[in-house]
């Protein structure tokens, strides 16, 4: 096993007391009726640009390297072969630079491989959730690389550093771009990364163009979200809330907040209506309250449910995805059924 230093880094401190929340969560709300912004704890608004100052000043193809992460920094003495990844966006980004990780925690609402990523995850062994990691089974794999987040495994950093070279990002969901850059950094993919950004964004705006073509307009879109004792609006600052502004595809006005999300209460559906509305269930959608929401009155007064523009979608892929490949597959069903329609 190779290895490494880690130096304790200061730009982190107010970053340690983001709590677990299942696809980027760490929120704090407000004691208020609903509906309310379910708004990002310190350090949250700004965790885009703090990533975007990680990374490596290292050369292309030259080691050891050292990586500034979320937690500090990290000696890398050879290329990683042996990757586990904590998360789905870790999991997404490594696949989308070719690399197949030798581990994998899930979440719990999502517990297998992405269908969206599918063979080209290989075969990783599972090793428990982002709840619950197995550290036995991360250690048998005998990883040179480990790749998580503050926001889900911040406690759990120490144990792991101890078992390899660890690299932490702050948080999924919003910060996805920079985050697939931090991990490209520590694999020695950053052009491939950089190339693989901008054909996205290329493909994100060709999408919203194809759309007006189709329609004439730009049509709003409401992400609706079942979660247990939990219903959101994802805004700006959410991994869909960026793929959608990638898009130039707009949100409903009460809709645009500068933050993760708008919760409401299942009495107040009628803040989701937009031209489209596209709903996605945390977990079994039973216990989440989507099944009985969707088939109350509220739900089919909906000027979208009326007009047959209320869809359900995979939420492994457009909230769990949190990296390039599921930015690209959302973008290519979301194409489908607003131009399909």
């Amino acid at each position: 096993m190779s290895r490494w230093i880690r130096r304790a880094a200061a730009v982190v401190a107010a970053s340690a007391v983001l709590s677990l929340a299942a696809c980027g969560g760490g929120e704090q709300r407000p004691p208020q009726s609903q509906p309310q912004v379910a708004q990002g704890k310190d350090g949250f608004r700004d965790a885009d640009k703090r990533t975007a100052e990680f990374g490596t000043a290292a050369k292309p193809g030259e080691f050891p390297r050292t990586i500034r992460h979320a937690k500090g920094e990290t000696r890398l003495e050879r290329r990683p072969e042996r990757v586990v990844v904590l998360d789905t966006g870790e999991l997404d980004n490594v696949v989308a630079l070719g690399v197949q990780p030798v581990g994998v925690a899930y979440t719990e609402g999502s517990p297998t491989m992405p269908s969206y990523v599918g063979d080209r995850g290989g075969q990783p062994v599972t090793v428990g959730t982002n709840n619950n990691l197995n550290f036995e089974a991360i250690q048998n794999l005998r990883p040179d690389l480990i790749l998580g987040s503050v926001l889900r495994l911040d406690a759990q950093y120490d144990k792991l550093a101890a078992i390899a070279p660890t690299v932490f990002t702050l948080r999924p969901g919003f910060t996805w771009k920079e985050n697939f850059r931090v991990n490209a950094a520590a694999l020695d993919r950053s052009a491939d990364a950089d190339r693989l950004i901008a054909d996205y964004e290329r493909h994100a705006k060709e999408v919203g163009q194809r759309v007006e073509q189709k329609l004439g307009h730009r049509p709003s879109i409401s992400m609706l979200r079942f979660m247990t004792n939990k219903v959101r609006l994802y805004a700006a600052k959410s991994f869909v809330g960026t793929i959608l502004n990638d898009a130039g595809l707009p949100r409903p006005e009460k809709q645009r907040v500068d933050d993760l999300a708008v919760e409401i209460s299942t009495e107040n559906l009628s803040m989701a209506d937009a031209d489209w509305i596209f709903v996605g269930s945390y977990g079994d959608p039973t216990k989440t309250g989507m099944d009985a929401a969707l088939a109350g009155p509220l739900w089919s007064q909906l000027g979208a449910v009326k007009a047959g523009h209320a869809q359900k979608v995979a939420d492994e892929t457009w909230f769990l995805g949190l990296g390039l490949l599921a930015a690209n597959s959302v973008l290519d069903d979301l194409e489908k059924r607003l131009t399909q329609s």
